[in-house]
């Protein structure tokens, strides 16, 4: 069974690579191969690739190197990210678990959730200015809703019986949430951390095309003015790279702790 489910894998992987260097070849044969668009329109993968390298070193045209903008841009989105996790997952739960407080909070957060998280960017910027603040709570807001949905009906969706057979065992409200709601509402509690992922994640790099100094959103916005198309691309390329390494390990956690640790 373990062998036919590493050869399913491993030929998912070889599909993956084929389809990738598929793309890359039609790009290429599009641009250097047959000449059918001009550089200043789509840089050949051949171009992206040196400048994705003399930008690792390279200052030039927005004042800071690649991997100087990525750890700005993971600073920020980390920190708002983790921030919405340590108040979305207990809200939620608490929401689903207890009437009250669903009750209580519930009518603020049907409004918040409604909003994009873009559109908290000029009323932070107003509040705390462009920096590093603003930027972590337009994420932190923009995380902690998915957060907070995941977990709520993570919690709903318990199953009675359990519940049922837990008090028959005399267990207390709280080891029913913390031994029985809870385990059984993993699944969708990261879910609902890699959903929150990819939310921050795009939240930030939109937060930063309007509020920042520097950041992958920075440097794309600035290259743009500029018609450095290839740096662009280079910025594309390496948000999507890295939200789909923060993604991986998200779900990489979730199956050790659901599985344990068979992923």
């Amino acid at each position: 069974m373990q062998q036919k489910k590493k050869l399913r894998l491993d030929k998912f992987a070889l599909l993956s690579i084929a389809a990738l260097c598929a793309g890359v070849f039609i790009w290429w044969l599009v641009t250097d191969g047959l000449g059918l668009f001009r550089s200043n329109v789509l840089p050949s993968p051949v171009k992206v690739g040196q400048t994705f390298l003399r930008k690792w070193v390279e200052t030039k045209p927005d004042g800071a190197t690649l991997l100087q903008h990525l750890f700005a841009s993971l600073q920020v989105a980390l920190s708002g990210y983790l921030i919405g996790a340590a108040i979305g997952i207990p809200l939620g739960i608490f929401m689903a678990w207890n009437d009250k407080i669903d009750m209580f909070v519930r009518p603020v957060f049907d409004l918040v959730r409604t909003i994009p998280g873009i559109a908290w960017t000029s009323v932070m910027v107003t509040l705390v200015g462009i920096g590093f603040l603003s930027k972590a709570l337009v994420i932190f807001i923009s995380a902690m809703v998915a957060m907070v949905i995941n977990s709520y009906s993570g919690i709903k969706q318990t199953k009675t019986v359990h519940l049922w057979v837990g008090q028959t065992f005399g267990a207390s409200n709280w080891e029913l949430l913390t031994r029985i709601a809870i385990p059984s509402a993993l699944p969708m509690i990261f879910t609902g951390l890699d959903v929150a992922l990819g939310s921050a994640w795009t939240t930030l790099v939109a937060a930063e095309l309007l509020a920042s100094t520097r950041g992958l959103g920075f440097m794309i916005q600035q290259a743009r003015g500029i018609f450095r198309l290839d740096i662009v691309i280079v910025g594309m390329v390496i948000i999507a790279v890295t939200g789909a390494l923060l993604s991986y390990a998200i779900r990489f956690l979730g199956n050790q702790l659901m599985k344990g640790g068979r992923s």
